[in-house]
């Protein structure tokens, strides 16, 4: 059953360095603060925080970051080790956060994190607030441009609703975990969270990672290539998000097709008339250098790792997943949460000795060895190596 909900509370709009540094030193002794963050990456091409929401006990308040200095104040309190740091699915907030401040935020509580390692199945904020507090939160907002200016009270309201019940799931969360004994658990996840860091694909192979690249042929490839950097760079000049200049179908179909005309571009389905009219010369000339790339310069994709061949991998990885699974279904977690494919696949390759073995693994977590590290060792005895000293 849901909890009572909240009081109902409002929040301080802030838009000035005065007002900011006033708010933030009224919260200075707080131990622990609600944070949350909106980006535009959805309209826009280079995202950055257009709005920072805080929560303590009692006090809550909306930064508006475009018209005022970045907030150093609130940098010291979130750098404090000291002061716990609540998000839900703090990942992409912690990247943002990295990226326009510099900060790095030592002492987390995520709650997305917290209800998957409970087994809750629905663990996105609006489902976790109803399930503890009988909230409902109004969804209208999600895909707001919240690079506008002004924005409306409206939806200042709903940026607000992010960080305001925050740190009461946080307390009920947090008291679930001590319950089923997997704070701990919960501890290893978020201290693996400070090193979290907006990073930069500089290699110029990001055309590689889109989905359905790997479906073209080398020559397609090149000309999707030079597809997606005329795109970025359009995308970049109208800060505008890629897919709303022009979008991965259009690219493929222009890649497969090889247009030579803008009359033949314009028949490709999806393609907007504005970048036609606008940008038209431009795409066939993307199409045109793709053509031209030398047959030994032709883009391919990266070879995987390769591993000694093992006819019995598959059977390995198999016998981890049964015991992967049975003990999911003991601790009522979902499967890929316990411990991903991916991992599994190195426990099979490593051929572990004893649970100690795991720690060789960098993604394995402890609490993922006291839960499986037994199960699995044993698991793959079939496969262990045999003792030089046997006769």
């Amino acid at each position: 059953m849901p909890r009572s909900a909240p009081a109902e509370k409002t929040a301080t709009y802030l838009d000035t360095d005065a007002a900011v540094e006033a708010w933030l030193a009224s919260i200075r002794r707080a131990n622990v603060l609600a944070l949350d963050t909106e980006g535009a990456s959805f309209h826009r091409f280079i995202d950055r925080i257009y709005l920072i929401q805080l929560s303590t006990r009692d006090q809550h308040a909306i930064i508006d970051p475009l018209p005022i200095s970045a907030p150093r104040l609130l940098g010291d309190i979130v750098e404090d080790p000291q002061v716990e740091i609540v998000f839900h699915d703090a990942d992409y907030d912690l990247r943002l956060l990295h990226q326009d401040y510099g900060w790095q935020i030592r002492n987390v509580f995520d709650t997305r994190i917290a209800a998957q390692l409970l087994g809750i199945k629905a663990f996105g904020l609006a489902a976790l607030l109803e399930r503890n507090f009988g909230i409902k939160l109004d969804k209208k907002h999600q895909r707001a441009d919240w690079s506008m200016r002004p924005l409306t009270v409206d939806m200042l309201d709903y940026a607000a609703q992010d960080t305001m019940n925050l740190l009461g799931l946080r307390d009920q969360l947090r008291e679930e975990l001590v319950t089923k004994g997997r704070l701990e658990w919960a501890m290893e996840e978020f201290a693996r969270l400070e090193s979290t860091r907006w990073t930069v694909d500089e290699s110029g192979n990001g055309f590689l990672k889109v989905k359905g690249a790997r479906d073209l042929t080398r020559r397609e490839l090149a000309i999707f290539k030079e597809l997606v950097l005329w795109r970025d760079a359009t995308a970049l000049k109208l800060d505008r998000a890629t897919f709303r200049v022009v979008s991965n179908e259009v690219l493929f179909d222009a890649a497969r097709t090889a247009p030579s005309t803008k009359s033949e571009l314009g028949k490709l389905k999806g393609m907007p008339r504005g970048i036609l009219e606008r940008s038209g010369e431009e795409m066939l000339a993307a199409i045109q250098r793709g053509r031209e790339v030398p047959e030994a310069d032709l883009p391919r994709f990266p070879k995987a790792a390769r591993w000694d061949r093992d006819p019995e991998f598959d059977h390995k990885v198999g016998a981890l997943k049964s015991v992967r699974d049975a003990a999911a279904e003991r601790l009522e977690l979902d499967p890929g949460v316990l411990c991903s494919r991916d991992r599994m696949e190195a426990v099979a390759r490593l051929l572990p000795q004893s649970p100690d073995d795991l720690g060789e693994i960098p993604e394995f977590r402890q609490w993922q060895v006291g839960v499986l590290g037994e199960g699995f060792v044993k698991a793959l005895g079939p496969w262990k190596p045999a003792s030089p000293y046997r006769d």
